[in-house]
């Protein structure tokens, strides 16, 4: 028995799958996922796995950024 997350897009790939991978070819959907449930088992992580998490919390947070680059860029007051 596997036990997958179905999203819109189609099947989540599992954490393992996603091992060898560059978090740069992670989904949005993947990285948020992923951060959801590590974060929730925050506690009982070791360290390997509190580092995986940083890794993903500052590929969502550079992705965020990138938004706010193009034409979209909120005006500033200077």
């Amino acid at each position: 028995m596997t036990h997958e997350a179905t999203t819109k897009s189609g099947t989540m790939r599992r954490i393992d799958e996603l091992n060898d991978v560059q978090m740069t070819k992670w989904t949005s959907e993947e990285l948020h996922y992923h951060q959801r449930v590590m974060s929730d088992l925050s506690p009982w992580l070791n360290a390997q796995g509190t580092a995986m998490l940083g890794q993903v919390i500052h590929e969502i947070e550079h992705r965020g950024s990138e938004r706010f680059r193009g034409e979209d860029a909120p005006a500033t007051n200077t």
